[in-house]
C-alpha cells in the first residue's frame, strides 16, 4: 500500500499518496495548506491548451507554484492534437516534474468541445493527444480519466491499454462515470478493472477517499498503485498526514476545534496575499464551509460567513465564535456538496 519512495517513470516521488488537480479549488493558498504535510505529489489546477498556446495570463496564474512544491504536476486540458506538444513544452520549461491529461472533468463547458470527460467518447484521440504530450517532452506523462461517459459505455482497461501504448507512466481512474457527476458512490470495481488491464502503467484509484481508513479500503479492493486524495482534503488538509500514519500502524493525531479553527485562519492568510480584496472574502466563504461543515453546532457560523463581504468582518467572526463549545467528533449534517 504506502510506498516511500514511489517511482513514476524516471521520476521519484516522496510517496504513492498524492492532491488531485482541483479546478476552482487547488490554487495556490490551498496548495500551500496541502504540501505542508507532503504528499507524494500535487497537481496545480488544469489549465486549457488553448489559453496556454495564446499565453493567457490568467491561465498562467493558474500555475503558480512555489519551490517547496516539488514535486508538482500540471493538468493539460483540450481535444485538439495539434496544440497537445506544444502546450506541453511550455509546462515543461515552466519546471513541473509531470504533465497529467485531463480525460475527467464532467463540466458542460468543458466537454461541449469534445475536452475533459467528452474525450471518453473518442479513445483514438485520447491515444493522438498523449503521444503528441509524450514525444515532446522528457518529463513523465499521465492520464486522468472517469470509468466512461456513462454506465452503458465503460472504456476504463481499454484506456489503459491506449495509455500504455503512448507511452503515459501512469493512468488515473475516478470511480464515477461522467453522467454520474459527484453523485452516488464511486464504483472502485472499475479501478480494480484497470489495474487488473494494466502492464506495465501504474494505477491510481480515486473517488470517495475521505479519510485515512477508506484510503486503505482502496488499496485492498483494487490493489491500485497509489492513492488521489480530492474532495476529502477540503478543509482537512492534514489528510495526507493522516493516511501516512494509519498505513504505518501509528495513531492518527487527534484534531480539536481549535485545530480546525487555526488552519481555517492560516488558509484565510494565505488567501488574503495571493488574491485581490473582493475575491480573497468570496473564496473564504466557500473554504469556511468546508472547515466548519464536520464541526457540531457551527451552522450559524457558516451562515454568517456566507453574508459577509470583506476578509476583516470573516476573521472577526472566526475569533469571536465559541469553539470550545463545538464538537468535530459529531459534524452538523451537511450534503457533501453543499453550499455555504
Amino acid at each position: 500500500m504506502l510506498k516511500r519512495p514511489f517511482q513514476l517513470g524516471s521520476l521519484q516521488l516522496p510517496s504513492n499518496i498524492f492532491c488531485a488537480p482541483l479546478a476552482g479549488c487547488s490554487d495556490l493558498p490551498f496548495r500551500r495548506m496541502t504540501t505542508a504535510y507532503q504528499p507524494g505529489l500535487v497537481y496545480c489546477e488544469m489549465v486549457k491548451m488553448d489559453a496556454l498556446v495564446r499565453h493567457d495570463p490568467h491561465t498562467y496564474r493558474l500555475l503558480d507554484y512555489e519551490a517547496l512544491m516539488h514535486p508538482i504536476g500540471a493538468q493539460l486540458c483540450g481535444s485538439k492534437p495539434h496544440l497537445a506538444g506544444k502546450s506541453a513544452k511550455i509546462l515543461e520549461e515552466l519546471g513541473f516534474d509531470v504533465i497529467d491529461l485531463n480525460c475527467g472533468c464532467p463540466v458542460d463547458k468543458v466537454t461541449k468541445d469534445g475536452s475533459g470527460s467528452g474525450l471518453l467518447k473518442n479513445l483514438g484521440l485520447i491515444g493522438e493527444i498523449l503521444s503528441n504530450i509524450i514525444a515532446a517532452v522528457k518529463i513523465p506523462v499521465t492520464i486522468k480519466i472517469r470509468a466512461g461517459w456513462d454506465e452503458q459505455s465503460l472504456v476504463g482497461p481499454e484506456i489503459v491499454r491506449i495509455a500504455e501504448q503512448a507511452g503515459a507512466k501512469a493512468l488515473a481512474i475516478h470511480g464515477r462515470t461522467r453522467e454520474q457527476g459527484y453523485k452516488g458512490k464511486a464504483h472502485w470495481e472499475w479501478i480494480r478493472q484497470c489495474k487488473q488491464a494494466a502492464k506495465n502503467i501504474l494505477v491510481i484509484g480515486n473517488g470517495d477517499l475521505f479519510d485515512a481508513e477508506s484510503v486503505e479500503r482502496m488499496f485492498l479492493e483494487t490493489g491500485c498503485d497509489a492513492a488521489l486524495l480530492a474532495r476529502g482534503t477540503f478543509g482537512a488538509p492534514w489528510l495526507v498526514e493522516d493516511v501516512y500514519k494509519h498505513l504505518s500502524g501509528e495513531p492518527l493525531t487527534p484534531r480539536s476545534a481549535f485545530d480546525y479553527r487555526d488552519a481555517l485562519l492560516k488558509h484565510l492568510d494565505y488567501v488574503n496575499l495571493y488574491h485581490a480584496p473582493r475575491k480573497a472574502a468570496m473564496d473564504l466563504r466557500r473554504i469556511g464551509c468546508w472547515y466548519l461543515k464536520k464541526g457540531q453546532g457551527t451552522r450559524r457560523l457558516r451562515e454568517s460567513l456566507n453574508k459577509s463581504k470583506t476578509l476583516g468582518e470573516i476573521r472577526n467572526l472566526i475569533l469571536d465564535y465559541p469553539w470550545h463549545e463545538t464538537d468535530f467528533m459529531t459534524p452538523d449534517l451537511v450534503p457533501e456538496e453543499a453550499e455555504c
